[in-house]
C-alpha cells in the first residue's frame, strides 16, 4: 500500500521537477529580492521569535547562552515553517487547479507533492544555514547524519495530510479558511521555543497528540543534543506512514466525485 503513492511520484519525477522549478520561479521571480527570500524569510521569522522569547519573555535554558538558545529555537522553527508553508498553499492547491481534476496529462495527486517540495526550499535553506553556524562553532553531532530520514518522514506526513485536506476542501471550502487559525494554534502548542523539560506536566496530554511535537523534538535532539529519540521517531514515522497511505487512497476514491463537484 505504501508502494503505490511512491511509485506514482517516482514514475512522474521529471514532471514533478519541471512544475516544481516553474512554481519556484513564479513565486520569487516577480519580487525584488527574488530567491534571496528563501534566506530572508526564516531569518526574519527567527528574529521575531527570538525577540519574544529572549527579550520579552526572557526564557532561558540552564547552561545555555542567549545565542545558543536562539539556535535551539531555530532548529524547531525551521521544520515548522516548512510544514506551515506547505499546508497553507497545499490545502487550497486543488481548488486553485480545478482543471487538473478533469485532465489526464498531469496526475492530480502530484499537486500536493509539488506544493510540499516548493515550500521545503525555505526550510532546507534555513537548515543548511543552521548547520553551517554550528559547524563554525564546532558543534557538529554524529546524529545530524540522520536528518535526511526525518526530512523524508516530514515530507510523507505533510503530503498525506494535504491529500486529505485538499480533497475535502473541494466539498467543504471552509477548510481552507481554518488553516491559518489552526497553524497559529499549532505554533503556540508546539515546542518551538522550549524543550521537553520546560513543558508543565498538565500540558503533556496536549503534546502527545500533536504530531508536530514529535517532529520538532526529533530535529532538536538530532541537531543539538547528539541523541536519537527512537520512541518519538517511531511514533512520528508510524503516523506519517498511515496518513500517507490513507491520504493517497482517500484521494484516489474521491477525486472523481471532486471532478463532478467543481
Amino acid at each position: 500500500m505504501f508502494v503505490a503513492p511512491l511509485r506514482l511520484i517516482w514514475c512522474n519525477r521529471w514532471m514533478v521537477l519541471a512544475t516544481f522549478l516553474h512554481d519556484l520561479r513564479q513565486r520569487h521571480g516577480a519580487s525584488f529580492f527574488g530567491l534571496a527570500w528563501t534566506v530572508l524569510f526564516p531569518v526574519i521569522f527567527l528574529g521575531l521569535y527570538s525577540l519574544v522569547y529572549n527579550l520579552i519573555l526572557q526564557v532561558r535554558i540552564p547552561g545555555k547562552s542567549s545565542f545558543e538558545y536562539t539556535l535551539i529555537i531555530f532548529s524547531g522553527l525551521i521544520p515548522f515553517l516548512g510544514f506551515s508553508e506547505a499546508l497553507s498553499s497545499g490545502v487550497s492547491s486543488l481548488a486553485d487547479n480545478r482543471s487538473l481534476l478533469k485532465g489526464t496529462i498531469f496526475p492530480v495527486e502530484l499537486v500536493a507533492v509539488k506544493s510540499v517540495l516548493v515550500s521545503s526550499v525555505t526550510m532546507l535553506v534555513g537548515l543548511v544555514l543552521l548547520l553551517a553556524i554550528l559547524a563554525a562553532r564546532g558543534e557538529m553531532q554524529v546524529t545530524q547524519l540522520a536528518l535526511p530520514l526525518v526530512l523524508f518522514t516530514q515530507f510523507v506526513f505533510t503530503v498525506g495530510l494535504i491529500w486529505v485536506l485538499s480533497i475535502f476542501n473541494i466539498f467543504f471550502r471552509d477548510i481552507a479558511n481554518l488553516v491559518s487559525p489552526l497553524l497559529l494554534f499549532l505554533m503556540l502548542v508546539s515546542p518551538i521555543g522550549y524543550t521537553d523539560e520546560m513543558i508543565p506536566p498538565h500540558m503533556m496530554p496536549i503534546m502527545v497528540v500533536n504530531p508536530l511535537y514529535y517532529m520538532i523534538s526529533i530535529y532538536r535532539d538530532l541537531i543539538h543534543f547528539d541523541h536519537i529519540p527512537v520512541g518519538k521517531l517511531a511514533a512520528f514515522g508510524a503516523v506519517s506512514l498511515a496518513l500517507f497511505v490513507l491520504g493517497f487512497h482517500l484521494f484516489q476514491r474521491l477525486k472523481t466525485l471532486a471532478a463532478d463537484h467543481v
